[in-house]
């Protein structure tokens, strides 16, 4: 009949399918790159650093959070008094470590290498200045310096009057400027010669490794009493190039595998024995070669190494 609507051809549609609620943001994991980024330049430590997030989120999920009104703020605090308490405690264990002691080495997006400051907050040659302020300072100087928190915000973090935070962050600041050289950080430069040195190192080259070194060049080898390391640094072109040389002429070090890695911001080599890393070696560039060469062979510091932002 005319005017009858077919049913046949036109059937009502489907009801669409519920939606899934949207859970709310989780702070923590929203943030988690910053408070790893903290916990790790206040500590120097991959698993230290972990640990301090780990009582993060079990501090923060535990939490009555109906009055906090900044999260971000709130774990930001909870993330640097937990690493200030770890801190604190690891001074005591680091006196007693066997030779010099190195940060654990991070690896690092190509992107950290190009935001200079960023570089050079996580650089091993900041981590071990850093190493030698107090704990309340490098608290300081890591959320002023590196995260441009105010004065007034890092007193409120640390529970401290503000004018006694202006202080402390001045003799920090102070402090790390004496002891923070500035060298080359042209990158395209530091592949060139890393990869140089690589090649060096791989084919056993003395007068090539030699070649590379600055004349008043020093080398740290942290092996913390678990592996064959200099329980003394090293100094002189000369007797670094053939301590290298040497360690890597052993039996043990067969198989060995360099590469180029950014490490802590900046071109490093990484060294593997079987997919497996054994060794990380960072160092600074002046405009006569390579100085302060710092690698890191302890073990238990090297199981942290991944791909990271930092």
């Amino acid at each position: 009949m005319e005017g009858k609507r077919d049913r046949t051809s036109a059937p009502d549609p489907e009801p669409e399918p519920a939606r899934e609620p949207v859970p709310d943001p989780d702070p923590y994991l929203d943030n988690r790159r910053l408070l790893f980024a903290t916990a790790y330049r206040m500590l120097g430590s991959v698993a230290d650093a972990e640990d301090v997030l780990q009582d993060a989120w079990l501090n923060w999920n535990a939490a009555d959070r109906s009055g906090v009104r900044n999260p971000r703020a709130y774990l930001v605090r909870t993330v640097t008094n937990l690493s200030l308490t770890r801190l604190t405690s690891a001074r005591a264990t680091r006196e007693q470590y066997v030779g010099p002691w190195l940060p654990e080495p991070l690896l690092t997006s190509p992107d950290v290498s190009e935001e200079t400051e960023l570089a050079d907050s996580v650089s091993t040659a900041m981590l071990v200045i850093l190493e030698t302020l107090t704990p309340v300072e490098r608290a300081v100087f890591v959320l002023r310096e590196v995260f441009g928190y105010s004065h007034a915000e890092i007193a409120g973090i640390l529970d401290r009057p503000e004018p006694t935070v202006r202080q402390i962050a001045h003799r920090a600041r102070n402090h790390v400027r004496s002891r923070r050289p500035r060298y080359d950080t042209d990158p395209d430069r530091r592949a060139r010669i890393t990869a140089q040195f690589i090649e060096a190192c791989a084919g056993g080259d003395l007068n090539a490794v030699m070649e590379l070194l600055a004349p008043d060049v020093t080398c740290w080898s942290d092996g913390g009493g678990k592996v064959t390391a200099a329980r003394r640094p090293l100094y002189g072109q000369d007797h670094v190039a053939r301590w290298i040389l040497g360690v890597l002429a052993k039996p043990q070090s067969a198989g060995i595998t360099f590469r180029l890695a950014d490490i802590n911001g900046e071109s490093g080599i990484l060294f593997t024995l079987a997919e497996v890393p054994v060794a990380a070696l960072t160092y600074d560039l002046a405009a006569d070669g390579i100085k302060n060469l710092r690698l890191q062979v302890n073990p238990e510091k090297l199981k942290g190494l991944r791909p990271s932002t930092g």
